[in-house]
């Protein structure tokens, strides 16, 4: 199973996989942000950052 852990974050270090978490990023702090009418969208966005810093590089 380490071997799929493995594949899946030398995807996410890839410019393809990068460009699908920023993509999956922006569509779920999109939802985020309407779910909550647009109340918290500071807090969302510093989510959706610090998120991207963790995920591909």
């Amino acid at each position: 199973m380490s071997g799929l852990g493995d594949k899946a974050k030398d995807f996410a270090d890839s410019d393809k996989g990068e460009q699908a978490t920023d993509s999956g990023l922006d569509k779920a702090a999109g939802a985020a942000d309407k779910a909550t009418g647009g109340a918290h969208t500071d807090q969302i966005d510093k989510a959706e950052h610090a998120a991207d810093d963790k995920i591909g590089k």
